[in-house]
């Protein structure tokens, strides 16, 4: 599928990975439309590409059906869905109190990160075959999962599990949208430079970096948005999770 002249919904748009990929999808020519909670970002990112910012909350069904169908008045039918919405807590299953992990920080994660994701998936993908698009494509979705899917370290059971959820999202969600020519395919990173590791000290930075085989440094998020690129412009990607990590293989902390 071109980039040039669809409309694109990028989730947690307005910072990090999300925000690398609104970019990169406006520079090619697209109409984005940034899904995020952060009204302040969300709308100066937004401006910077010449896009639209709507407050979303991923995990809410109301929420979601209004930030489509705002998009969708002011840009056409969505053909590209990125989720990159995402809490990543770090909570060890019994902390060094002896006090079990927060249920509610669980509940969370998993609202955010796996619910959010299939309910954003099943939202965008009933109003883009309401519309009738014609052609051997209709759309393409692109979700985040993450390497801790597969090697989650220490005080990442929630946010592993989460991710997991949605690397086993992948292949049936692809089963079932096959059939009105809508792909998903999962990215599952491995470190890269977001705002939550950008708030490290720089030597913390490098140390992370370091752990990765080549090339040993983190990841740039525009390296996951030339992935994106990759992925909506491949009519065979389908149905995979692709790690983009440099070949590391996390440690158990």
């Amino acid at each position: 599928m071109q980039v040039q002249g669809i409309a694109a919904v990028v989730t947690g748009g307005a910072s990090g990975l999300g925000n690398a990929t609104a970019k990169m999808l406006a520079a090619n020519g697209a109409k984005v439309a940034i899904f995020d909670l952060n009204e302040e970002v969300g709308a100066a990112a937004a401006a910077e590409i010449g896009g639209a910012f709507f407050k979303v909350n991923v995990a809410d069904e109301d929420s979601a059906n209004a930030g489509f169908a705002a998009a969708e008045a002011l840009h056409g039918p969505a053909r590209v869905l990125v989720n990159c919405a995402g809490v990543a807590p770090a909570v060890r299953l019994v902390n060094k109190e002896g006090l079990p992990h927060s249920l509610d920080v669980y509940r969370k994660t998993i609202e955010v990160n796996l619910i959010g994701t299939f309910n954003m998936i099943s939202k965008f993908a009933a109003r883009l075959i309401a519309a009738g698009i014609e052609g051997e494509e209709a759309g393409v979705i692109v979700n985040t999962a993450s390497v801790a899917a597969i090697d989650g370290q220490i005080g990442q059971a929630a946010y592993a599990s989460s991710k997991g959820g949605v690397v086993g999202l992948t292949l049936p969600a692809a089963r079932d949208l096959a059939q009105h020519r809508i792909r998903v395919v999962t990215i599952a990173p491995g470190i890269f430079l977001t705002p939550m590791l950008m708030g490290l000290p720089q030597p913390a930075q490098d140390s992370l970096g370091q752990q990765v085989p080549h090339p040993s440094r983190l990841g740039k998020p525009a390296e996951y948005a030339q992935l994106v690129e990759a992925i909506v412009t491949n009519p065979m990607l389908n149905g995979e999770v692709i790690r983009l990590d440099g070949a590391i293989r996390m440690a158990p902390r």
